[in-house]
Order: C-alpha cells, then sequence, then structure tokens
C-alpha cells in the first residue's frame, strides 16, 4: 500500500471531527504509527497486519490494550478495523534507557511492570496467547534456515544455548507479561507513566519481563538486585538469581533473533544488521557471565 492509500484509508474512518491532519510518528521497528489531529483532538493510528512470524496477532494485541486500559495502564482504544487501530494521544515524552535507569524513576517503571502482571489479566476477554521463548527462538531458526539467512551458521550453537537456558530458568510462575519492555514504550506524561504497545503481550514468566527490563536499559548489577528484591518483596537466594539470569540471556537471544528476521522480512527503514549486532554482542556477554556464575 502507498502512503497516499494508506492516507486515504485513514481519512476514510469515521471517527473524525472535521478536517484531519496526519503525521508519521517515528521510532517503531514493528509497527508504522501516524499521528492524527483533527478538529477536537490528536489521536495514535497504528497500522498493521498479523505477522506469524513474530508471534504477533493483532486479536491478542488488541484485547491486551484494551485490558490495560480497563487496569488504568495504557492509553482507551477508540476505533480498530482491518489492519488500523486508533488509540488515545497522552501528551507525554517516551522515555529513554537512561531515564529508566534514574534512581527516582525504576521504582515507578517496575510498579507498572507489576501493575501489568497482576492487573491486566482481570480485565483480559476472549482467547489469549502464551509467549513461551524459548519456542519463539526455535520458531525464529526454522525461519533463518528455510529463507537462507546469513545468520545460519550460527544457529547450531544458539539453540544448543536457548536449550540449556531453557532447562536452567525453571521452574516457572506465570503471570501476563507485555515481553517488549524498552524504554520506547513507557511514556511520561509528568504525573503518571504508561505502558504501550502491546503487540507480543501474553502469559509468562515474570523473570523474562524483569530480564527484558534489564538488558533493554542497561542496568547495573545492583540495580538488577534490587528489581529482583522488589519484585519479590524479600531477599534473593542464589537459586532466584539463577533462574533470572537464564531468562535475561533468553530476553537478549530473543531480541537478536527477532532483528536477525527482521532484517529479511521487515519494510521498515531500520538498520535491523546492526540492532542484531548491538544484541548479539549483548546476549554473548550475559552468557558469558551466566556460564562463570
Amino acid at each position: 500500500m502507498t502512503e497516499a492509500e494508506l492516507h486515504s484509508q485513514i481519512g476514510a474512518l469515521s471517527l473524525w471531527n472535521g478536517q484531519i491532519s496526519i503525521e508519521p510518528l517515528t521510532g517503531g521497528i514493528t509497527n508504522e504509527n501516524y499521528l492524527v489531529q483533527d478538529d477536537v483532538s490528536k489521536y495514535v493510528v497504528r497500522v498493521g497486519d498479523d505477522i506469524p512470524l513474530h508471534q504477533v496477532m493483532r486479536f491478542n494485541e488488541l484485547a491486551a490494550s484494551r485490558a490495560a486500559h480497563c487496569a488504568g495502564l495504557s492509553p482507551a482504544v477508540l476505533h480498530a478495523s482491518g489492519n488500523l487501530t486508533v488509540l488515545e494521544y497522552v501528551e507525554s515524552r517516551t522515555l529513554r534507557p537512561e531515564d529508566v535507569r534514574a534512581a527516582d524513576m525504576l521504582p515507578r517503571v517496575l510498579e507498572l511492570v507489576k501493575r501489568c502482571h497482576t492487573e491486566v489479566p482481570k480485565y483480559l476477554k476472549g482467547p489469549a496467547l502464551v509467549f513461551w521463548v524459548f519456542h519463539v527462538i526455535r520458531d525464529y531458526a526454522s525461519t533463518l534456515q528455510e529463507r537462507n539467512s546469513v545468520h545460519v551458521p550460527l544457529l547450531g550453537q544458539l539453540l544448543d544455548a536457548a536449550n540449556m537456558l531453557e532447562a536452567a530458568a525453571g521452574p516457572f510462575d506465570i503471570v501476563f507479561g507485555h515481553n517488549d519492555l524498552l524504554s520506547g514504550n513507557i511514556l511520561d506524561d509528568g504525573k503518571r507513566l504508561w505502558l504501550i504497545d502491546f503487540d507480543y503481550a501474553g502469559f509468562n514468566s515474570p523473570l523474562f519481563d524483569l530480564g527484558g527490563l534489564a538488558s533493554n536499559n542497561g542496568l547495573a548489577p545492583d540495580q538488577e538486585e534490587w528489581l529482583l528484591e522488589s519484585y519479590f518483596e524479600g531477599p534473593v537466594g542464589d537459586e532466584l538469581r539463577h533462574r533470572y539470569s537464564a531468562m535475561k540471556c533468553a530476553s537478549l537471544l530473543r531480541e537478536t533473533m527477532w532483528s536477525m528476521v527482521s532484517e529479511i522480512t521487515s519494510r521498515i527503514d531500520f538498520d535491523y544488521a546492526a540492532y542484531t549486532e548491538e544484541n548479539l554482542s549483548g546476549f554473548r556477554a550475559a552468557l558469558d557471565e551466566f556460564r562463570m556464575s
């Protein structure tokens, strides 16, 4: 679809009041997003179909977004049809990793994550997905193999690592995870935080979100210790720390392989090859540390 056709599709929606302007929102690496303004208000329009290669199913994203709004975490869904979802616009700033790491911000972010885990499933309606990172990793490996990715020579060692990490990360508790805790998915309106973009939401181990929060935002070891103690409301033993470290590695491996697949499938203008290298380096460093622990 051309940009003009997409603008025409957005303009044809019946919820606008008067004339509209449409501007692209930059920064997204899974979906295309637009800021739409009519005579009354502003809105965010997300454009995206199902992406089975990434386990992204729009019915699931929509259900999670609506539940997250009911739980007080996320903007309201105002309209959804076809490949378009219209969301309430929130005047806010998007967090950066250094913001998440700040001493006055990290507790607020962790509280947001905990509320996602415990409150969102209370409002979830209809079928819901499980986001099992080790299945995702194995599925990515199949896609990369089938499509003759340049990364095929790495797949054997990456899958061996994934199998080892899966065995090390249990036993597993289950919560409703966001599963994509990049700083860009957290907004600050000056009074409160908002959690957005539920593409990968699903039931999962809480350790996956905690590991992703740490690895995506560069938390220091003492901050990771605080994260675990605060989330589980008590001292952290070696077993829990070991399981968490395994899930942190799995989070980095999943992000690496997500990027490998995106290199050969995404049409978004983004340097996925560089993102792959950045995450692969982080995964290898975390895996080496895990093996020495």
